[in-house]
């Protein structure tokens, strides 16, 4: 169960997005990124923030720039840090979907070389996740994007 005060922040902002509230989420994430300290801060709440704050993004440059904050995060993350902070996941079963969007952006902006680097990267990561609802969620995901880059 997470324990994070911050990260419990960061998922309220998730919800606005996920109901429709895409500029309201905005608004709450860059409040949070503002606390936390932007790319200095911990880099557990800038890899979450920077994950979801790219889903709420109407250009795809800016999805792109908040995905790659994230990816450059979870290179700092260890399995003891999200262990604190009551998530169950291992810091190598952040890499798939972070790997997923970024393959996604990449394929929506047509350069199709850096979209599939990032789907193989996403597919030689996809076993540490179990096969459960995330599990299965970034594996459809990938399934996407994978049938999107033929």
């Amino acid at each position: 169960m997470i324990t994070d005060e911050t990260l419990l922040r960061i998922g309220q902002a998730v919800q606005l997005g996920h109901s429709g509230e895409r500029a309201a989420a905005r608004v709450l994430f860059a409040e949070i990124w503002a606390e936390i300290g932007g790319e200095a801060g911990d880099p557990l709440h800038v890899c979450t923030l920077a994950h979801a704050m790219a889903d709420v993004q109407d250009d795809v440059h800016q999805e792109l720039v908040w995905d790659e904050r994230a990816l450059a995060a979870a290179d700092q993350l260890n399995d003891a840090r999200l262990a604190r902070a009551g998530v169950a996941l291992p810091a190598a079963g952040l890499y798939p979907s972070l790997h997923l969007n970024l393959s996604e952006c990449h394929r929506k902006l047509g350069d199709l070389d850096r979209a599939r680097e990032h789907l193989q990267q996403a597919q030689a990561t996809i076993g540490v996740l179990d096969d459960d609802e995330y599990g299965r969620l970034v594996r459809a995901g990938l399934q996407q994007v994978a049938e999107g880059l033929r």
